[in-house]
């Protein structure tokens, strides 16, 4: 007879041979033993758990000539025919394979008569979710009320599948994955039996790869005592099942905690040379940091953790010198770089990049430590913001105090953001001298003052704002004729969003172009052929709302300006484009914006005063409830 493996020859016979699955054992006993056993079951979890094995042992049960029995004697003819896959009166299907409504028919046909010999006939259909819509709608009826002398059992690693009207007609029994203690034990058992020895690491290593599943860890040790003979160790089962050791694993993680990135790319080397596949090298080290994280999560009890007690005291005393947020964040990382790696053509160079950025991720520190912080400095500048407000503080705007934190104005970078005000993480640049920062912060809270007035009174604007007016504006990388013109379909649509008529009337435009290139006034030429095309455009509100989006998608401080082709008129009012430009301005050097850029260490990028950005944030700039943010 050829060789049987040991999935087949370790089936269980019994109930107490059911590996893992107690309270769903204990509860067909019970059933059996009350005579409560329902006419329909279906079992369902991963492969491997004992689904099918137990709708054999059930029917055994039902059938043994001791029976109906919580425990079928296994001697009898009728226990050793369904043992043998000889019963007549045991059907079992494979629904993959007979999945029509032409086999359910002759399903029905053949239960209408009684058994052969045994007690019962006995359905099993193996993976029923296989089975068509037709075919579960022809069982439906049958299912509900079968002959007395039927059973039907149900077999599914996919019950998501089972139609609702399947599965109200049964009992459901959700197999779970076999823990990893019971696991082990069962393993080393079968090894004793077939007379080899096993090192416990490599029974724990066979585990692991057996994910909760018994058929598939038989099926390994098949293969490692092919390979290995008599003695098995932990090193030859990670040979052999193509696995890196749980120690470079450990190594390699360490590494990259403690920012040695020479020592993780010799352990990944390690990896390559031994042939490791790619997508199950990054699922182990992930593994690995959420046994981190869970250790550093619950102070190294190691709850939540299916692992031997030595590896969690090792990961244990490793968590306790990180935080929680470093592991995470180093975690986020990776995750990222290995998902990149895995559909990469070139994945070690992807796993090199994670790995570079990695180890940069430093210290991290805990959000509410940064928040504690940007809470004390705003409530620095919101005590001397109020002290701005003040007259004496209008009359000398040079009697800032001395001792408030000093911050230097950033430079705005045409980088895209989703807010009013973006900032990117840069390194900041070297501090000005202390005069200059108190006059910025000082021009900040004259502006904030006087920046209140009715649109009726804007070309008449105060002096302070004509003094803000005339400062220049940060150097920017500047648009050429070209890039306007290839950006222009881009900021239609942009208007677009905003207000639907004014990018109709847009794109009326004949052209765009620059006009003079001074750095306070660059103007953005629209030309049309009719005046009567712009004529509602150079409204003042209007004009205001598109320099406004002109500015906010650009990033330039346009003017906008329009000329037509017939004699006609449809020049702007200059002051239209003040106030948005007078506008961003003030936001970046608003003192919670930089508070902020102190904080993070970062600079100001792109600012938006759009009314799409704007919303009732206090009287400070613009007008009330009307303010860029």
């Amino acid at each position: 007879m050829s060789y049987l493996v040991l999935a087949r020859k370790s089936r269980p016979q019994t109930f107490e041979e059911v590996v893992g699955q107690k309270t769903i054992v204990r509860t067909l006993q019970n059933a059996l033993a009350a005579g409560r056993v329902p006419h329909g079951l279906i079992f369902s979890g991963i492969r491997g758990t004992g689904k099918t094995t137990l709708a054999r042992i059930m029917a055994k049960a039902l059938n043994c000539e001791q029976g109906p029995t919580a425990t079928p004697c296994n001697v009898c003819r009728f226990c050793q025919e369904i043992s043998a896959g000889s019963s007549v009166d045991l059907h079992e299907i494979d629904g993959a394979s007979n999945r029509g409504i032409q086999e359910i028919r002759d399903l029905k046909e053949n239960i209408r008569f009684m058994p052969t010999s045994a007690r019962f006939k006995i359905i099993i259909i193996d993976e029923v979710h296989m089975l068509t819509t037709e075919a579960f709608n022809a069982l439906l009826k049958t299912l509900e009320e079968p002959p007395d002398h039927v059973y039907f059992m149900f077999a599914t690693t996919e019950l998501h599948k089972v139609p609702v009207t399947i599965l109200s007609r049964c009992q459901r029994y959700e197999l779970q994955r076999v823990s990893r203690r019971e696991l082990a034990a069962h393993y080393a058992r079968l090894a004793e039996s077939e007379g080899i020895s096993v090192e416990p690491k490599a029974v724990d290593l066979v585990v692991r790869e057996a994910g909760g599943s018994v058929r598939d860890g038989l099926s390994l040790l098949d293969q490692i005592f092919s390979y290995c003979g008599k003695e098995v160790t932990a090193d030859e089962v990670a040979e052999v099942l193509g696995l890196v050791s749980g120690q470079v694993i450990a190594d390699l993680g360490e590494a990259l905690l403690a920012g040695e990135l020479g020592l993780a790319m010799e352990q990944l080397e390690k990896v390559y040379e031994h042939g490791m596949n790619i997508k199950r090298f990054g699922n182990e080290l992930l593994t690995w940091f959420r046994h981190l994280i869970f250790c550093s999560l619950h102070k190294g009890s190691g709850q939540g953790l299916d692992l031997p007690e030595e590896d969690i005291g090792r990961i244990s005393n490793l968590a306790g010198r990180y935080s929680l947020s470093t592991i995470s964040a180093l975690f986020n990382i990776l995750l990222d770089g290995l998902e990149r790696a895995h559909f990469s053509s070139q994945p070690r160079l992807a796993i090199e990049m994670a790995f570079i950025a990695a180890v940069q991720v430093g210290e991290v520190q805990p959000v509410s430590e940064l928040l504690v912080r940007l809470d004390n400095l705003l409530s620095g500048a919101g005590q001397e913001l109020g002290r701005a407000s003040s007259p004496e503080l209008k009359k000398s705007p040079s009697s800032v105090p001395h001792s408030m934190p000093q911050r230097t104005p950033q430079k705005a970078d045409l980088r895209p953001s989703s807010g009013a005000v973006g900032a990117s993480r840069q390194p900041l640049p070297a501090d000005d001298t202390q005069k200059e920062r108190k006059g910025a912060r000082s021009k900040q809270a004259s502006f904030a003052q006087e920046r209140v007035v009715s649109e009726k009174t804007k070309k008449k604007l105060p002096e302070s704002l004509k003094k803000v007016s005339e400062e220049k504006e940060p150097d920017k990388a500047r648009y050429s004729q070209r890039d306007i013109k290839r950006r222009w379909p881009e900021f239609i649509e942009y208007v677009r969003d905003r207000k639907p008529w004014m990018a109709a009337t847009l794109q009326k435009a004949v052209t765009v172009t620059l006009g003079e290139k001074d750095l306070e006034k660059e103007e953005l030429v629209i030309h049309y052929d009719e005046s009567a095309d712009c004529s509602l455009l150079k409204n003042q509100e209007h004009i205001r709302h598109l320099t406004e989006f002109a500015i906010d998608f650009f990033q330039q401080p346009f003017t906008l300006v329009f000329k037509v082709s017939d004699d006609g008129s449809c020049e702007v009012d200059p002051d239209g484009a003040i106030s948005p430009r007078l506008e961003r301005r003030a936001l970046a050097r608003d003192p919670l914006v930089l508070d902020a850029l102190e904080v993070f260490n970062g600079q100001v990028g792109d600012i938006r005063v759009g009314p799409r950005f704007r919303g009732p944030i206090g009287g400070v700039l613009g007008e009330p409830g009307n303010k860029g943010q």
